[in-house]
């Protein structure tokens, strides 16, 4: 969680006397020299990750240090005997003065004598009137109760919010946020250190996240900041900003598309210049190299065309080609609308167990 804060600033200002490096050639970063030099290297790359990094927060606002960092403070609220597994509903601090309700579920198997601990999971949320509830059976939303298709599996399922959706309305701009994005990413991040602080989740491996649609999108964002997650699933999340809708104008006007409140605000004002936005997806994807990401886009896919989402992998393999790891990033293309359906997430499933267990 603690990446390189310091450098932020450096970062920052090559991103503003460069504007986007190319995007579909990522294999450039800017130099303290004032030039802009060939990625050969990872230590390269972290170079340009990290202007990666400061881009985002030109739109998301600046991603705190340990100013927001406060106790935990977890409290169950209710526990329920689900069979095979425990389903609590709890809430925690993410930061002083907010405190964020989610869902842990915890497979039985966790709580017995000489067990080796399990791996863990965000399972995170489409937009959707129930939130958190979705992944975790209470929102009669078959495709996407994957929390609850994961806690049998063996793994421990944290199911965290979305800012402003559902039960969770947090006055982001009091507590000093220019982004929901960012607040859930912060959310996120903190729901990790609560599942580190559980006795019996393994952590030497790191951890995972699941999501559709929003949820999607939301665990790539989380991944971008976070390293401790290693396994990232993301269905129907994401496209270029360019493609967007067809990058029509009505998609960029206040409180409409990414420019809602809940998004990012700030991307209003790249309305009818969108190529100018300080980054966009085929750089993010690339900075989770050499992780394991998998990403669904569904041929039917109305939200995000699968066929940027090609073009975004095109560009982020070569980064993770420069750690010997182009396998770790896998593109699949259902033929259905925006969904996730059972053999794709059939599929997500043995994709985590693979790269965590």
């Amino acid at each position: 969680m603690e990446w390189a804060t310091a450098n932020v600033s450096a970062a920052e200002s090559f991103a503003s006397a460069f504007g986007p490096l190319p995007r579909t050639n990522l294999l450039w970063f800017a130099t303290p020299g004032g030039a802009v030099d060939r990625v050969k290297n990872p230590a390269d790359w972290q170079k340009r990750r990290m202007q990666i990094l400061a881009a985002m927060q030109q739109v998301m606002g600046r991603m705190p240090g340990n100013e927001k960092r406060c106790a935990l403070d977890p409290r169950v609220i209710e526990e329920i005997d689900c069979g095979d597994y425990v389903r609590r509903f709890l809430d925690y601090a993410s930061e002083p003065g907010a405190r964020v309700p989610a869902y842990l579920l915890i497979p039985k198997t966790a709580f017995a004598k000489n067990i080796p601990k399990l791996p863990a999971i965000l399972a995170l949320h489409q937009t959707h009137a129930a939130g958190q509830k979705v992944v975790v059976g209470l929102g009669n939303s078959p495709d996407d109760e994957y929390g609850v298709e994961l806690v049998k599996r063996g793994f421990v399922v944290l199911a965290p919010p979305y800012a402003l959706l559902a039960n969770y309305q947090p006055d982001i701009r009091a507590l000093g946020w220019q982004s929901g994005t960012l607040k859930s990413v912060w959310d996120n991040m903190r729901g990790i250190d609560l599942l580190s602080s559980l006795p019996f989740v393994r952590t030497n491996k790191g951890f995972g996240a699941i999501g559709h649609s929003l949820g999607g999108h939301n665990g790539v964002f989380t991944a971008a900041f976070d390293e401790r997650l290693r396994v990232i699933v993301s269905s129907c999340g994401l496209d270029s900003f360019l493609d967007y809708h067809g990058g029509d104008a009505i998609h960029w006007r206040p409180e409409r598309g990414w420019c809602q409140l809940r998004y990012m605000p700030e991307l209003t004002n790249y309305s009818g210049r969108l190529r100018e936005i300080p980054f966009d997806f085929p750089e993010i994807v690339a900075t989770l190299a050499p992780r394991a990401c998998l990403i669904s886009a569904p041929l039917g896919d109305t939200n995000f065309r699968s066929t940027s989402v090609d073009e975004i992998a095109k560009s982020a393999w070569p980064v993770f080609g420069l750690y010997g790891a182009s396998a770790q990033l896998e593109v699949r293309h259902p033929n259905c609308g925006h969904l996730f359906p059972a053999n794709e997430r059939e599929h997500a499933f043995q994709f985590l167990e693979e790269n965590l267990r």
